[in-house]
């Protein structure tokens, strides 16, 4: 199998020689504006892993949440985790539609620090996309035990103040917030890694609306780094929710007393509706495979360069 990098060293070079992000985050810069050049390079690579009949599907509530940003009220998007390709494939779909350019230019990610200190080709593909930057809770607790903890600690509430006094800001000026509740990419025969992460109720607790999206597909298969990562020829369904209230789903699944147990049950309830969502769409991305097959053409790795 060939990994991204050889695959698209031509691409990728470009990339790390347009990059233009620090590593380092500190709190003059969580909030990240779009690279358009990588973005345009990104779409360049996402154009020719994308199978015929990839789709937004319930693409009109996307379209619905827009419509409430723009009028000012706060909306979220959250949304499964498979690959960093993820971003990337839904943006460009979305941008096959009318007023899609629109609709992902408001959006903003949250993203972990780790998408910029991990390495520079990291996050020269990163950067391509508006961002905030948070230092993840996850990331921090690995680090308990060890010499690094207090002064990581007194980092991470810095970045995340600065972080949150950011998001505050944008949700309420036109801009879809998006948030992977895992943390991190789904890896087959890890179901901890489809975990929803506690903090996702506190999130939820801060917005009016929310779409939730499932995803079935993947054109980045997960390895040990990015570079590595193995590009796929793929069909990729989106299965986007209905828009619905916040506050209202936070109501209908917080019916624990505990603080804990009740933020762990609308975690559980994100899960279940993200499994939900999942199943249509691969229902969905299954009638496109067989499709496709007709005309021999099936998801694979990509063992060729172009």
């Amino acid at each position: 199998m060939t990994s991204i990098d050889r695959l698209f060293r031509e691409v990728t070079e470009q990339l790390l020689s347009n990059s233009r992000e620090r590593q380092e985050i500190e709190t003059d810069h969580v909030y990240q504006p779009a690279n358009v050049k990588n973005r345009a390079l990104v779409d360049q690579i996402i154009e020719r892993l994308v199978l015929p009949g990839s789709r937004i599907a319930g693409l009109e509530h996307l379209q619905e949440l827009f419509q409430l940003s723009q009028a000012g009220q706060s909306c979220l998007l959250l949304c499964e985790h498979y690959s960093n390709f993820d971003i990337p494939a839904l943006f460009y779909l979305a941008e096959q539609q009318p007023q899609g350019k629109a609709l992902t230019e408001s959006v903003i990610a949250m993203a972990g620090t780790k998408l910029n200190e991990e390495s520079r080709f990291v996050l020269a593909f990163t950067e391509a996309y508006t961002r905030v930057v948070i230092y993840p809770a996850r990331m921090l607790q690995a680090l308990e035990g060890t010499d690094r903890y207090e002064a990581e600690r007194a980092r991470s509430r810095v970045i995340n103040r600065a972080a949150l006094r950011e998001m505050i800001r944008r949700k309420h000026s036109g801009h879809i917030i998006l948030l992977f509740p895992a943390g991190t990419r789904y890896r087959p025969g890890k179901p901890d890694s489809k975990q929803i992460l506690l903090e996702v109720d506190s999130y939820m607790k801060g917005f009016d609306h929310v779409v939730f999206v499932g995803i079935a597909g993947n054109t980045l298969e997960v390895t040990a780094t990015m570079d590595k990562d193995v590009p796929r020829l793929d069909a990729v369904v989106y299965q986007c929710s209905p828009v619905c209230s916040s506050a209202e789903f936070r109501l209908q699944h917080r019916t624990a007393t505990e603080p804990e147990a009740a933020k762990q049950q609308v975690a559980d309830a994100v899960r279940a509706r993200f499994e939900e969502l999942h199943r249509q769409a691969a229902r969905q991305r299954e009638t496109i495979l067989a499709e496709l097959e007709t005309e021999g053409i099936r998801p694979q790795a990509m063992p060729i360069t172009f």
